[in-house]
């Protein structure tokens, strides 16, 4: 279901990216770089956060770490990742398949500047070996996203 609302996402919003199912997973950063033939940096990841009572999605180059001063200045709390169970409540997505397109409701979507290296990011796309191929500016135009910096 998860892969099929990210199709319905980009065949209604961007019907020119095409989403790429790929024979093997994609679930981490390093499997994504090989099986999509790019730099970990380049795998666009996202990570379901809450800060109080606020759920976010936050996109970073596949090897940024949140910083957490940065973060707390930017958002004013600590923040705390989802258990798996609440990552697919928010955005019907499973672990390793996160992504900020077809979600279920509207949750702010943060992409980090650590993105902006890169002509071209590959996010996951709702399941674990799916994913897209997009600039960053792209990415943030289709979700209405805000950049932050928030990675060391």
């Amino acid at each position: 279901m998860s892969l099929d609302s990210v199709r319905a996402f980009f065949a209604a919003q961007a019907p020119d990216i095409d989403v790429i199912v790929t024979e093997v997973s994609s679930a981490t950063v390093a499997l994504a770089a090989q099986a999509h033939g790019v730099l970990p940096a380049q795998i666009a990841k996202t990570i379901c956060l809450r800060v109080g009572d606020r759920t976010m999605l936050v996109v970073t180059s596949g090897i940024a770490r949140l910083d957490n001063r940065k973060f707390k200045d930017q958002f004013g709390g600590k923040p705390r990742m989802l258990d798996a169970a609440e990552v697919v409540e928010a955005t019907s997505h499973p672990v390793g398949g996160v992504c900020p397109f077809g979600l279920p409701a509207p949750l702010p979507v943060y992409c980090d500047a650590s993105l902006r290296d890169f002509d071209e990011v590959v996010p996951a796309a709702g399941a674990t070996n799916a994913a897209v191929r997009l600039s960053p500016q792209r990415m943030v135009d289709l979700t209405g996203a805000e950049w932050v910096d928030v990675c060391q």
